[in-house]
């Protein structure tokens, strides 16, 4: 197959899962069949996947990263002695583990073409990370609770693990509360990753953006969090900090360094 036949596969096979969708028009053009696939699996919920369907979305997704470029580790230069400042799309970075801000139900933003980096993480990985997600919830048996991480294979990404963190909703006045959350976060994070062998791991801005909290405070909490985890734990574990907005970027660097 191609890769535009590839795509038109993928489609197919979501729209005739659902009765109400096989009515849908697939578009002409590249870009409507991009985010027509993209759109229906943001919404679909989680369920067996066939493994043709696994293999040709494999191919699919990981052509599709390749296009856009990836970005390794070793391309990077670090800002302070283990520690890295890198801006860019988070699902095109190759190392050991991600850092994905998830909502308490972890199944990824059912949202369809949102841009936040949950709906971003899953549509890129495939469909098998909201089912990894849906079994760790079923097992669990409640929601996940602010301030913990758990930690699932990256799937189509170039990185090997995604460790989904819940961070602290922020309505209203910042509280210490708060603030405790959202270091929590990164101590988990930092943990799970080297009990599962990671010598390396990116985080995103954990809880700024739609969660309301503060960014400048947020970098803050990050970069002692993650340098106090550091030196407390003898821990050689390099962090990159993940940043998508020129405003984010300009907060870090005062930081570090």
């Amino acid at each position: 197959m191609t890769h535009e036949e590839k795509r038109i596969y993928l489609i197919n096979s979501l729209l005739t899962e659902q009765p109400r969708y096989r009515k849908i028009e697939i578009p002409a053009d590249v870009q409507g069949q991009k985010d027509l696939l993209r759109s229906l699996m943001n919404v679909r919920m989680p369920a067996p996947v066939s493994e043709q369907y696994i293999e040709i979305e494999s191919e699919y997704l990981k052509e599709e990263t390749a296009a856009k470029g990836v970005t390794r580790l070793a391309d990077l230069k670090p800002v302070e002695d283990g520690i890295y400042l890198w801006q860019g799309d988070i699902t095109t970075l190759e190392c050991d583990a991600i850092v994905n801000a998830a909502n308490s139900q972890m199944l990824g933003c059912f949202q369809p073409l949102h841009n936040c980096i949950d709906n971003c993480i899953h549509t890129f990985a495939g469909l098998r990370l909201r089912n990894s997600c849906a079994e760790i919830m079923r097992k669990q048996g409640h929601e996940e609770p602010t301030g913990q991480a758990k930690l699932t294979p990256a799937y189509n990404l170039p990185c090997k693990y995604v460790i989904h963190t819940v961070g602290p909703i922020v309505n209203g006045q910042l509280t210490a509360k708060h603030e405790e959350q959202l270091a929590s976060c990164y101590r988990y994070c930092l943990a799970i990753a080297e009990d599962n062998g990671c010598t390396n791991i990116a985080f995103c801005c954990i809880s700024t953006g739609v969660f309301g909290f503060p960014q400048r405070r947020a970098a803050q909490i990050a970069v002692q969090t993650v340098r106090e985890y550091r030196e407390t734990a003898h821990s050689n574990i390099e962090v990159i900090f993940n940043v998508f907005k020129d405003e984010d970027r300009e907060i870090y660097r005062d930081l570090l360094g």
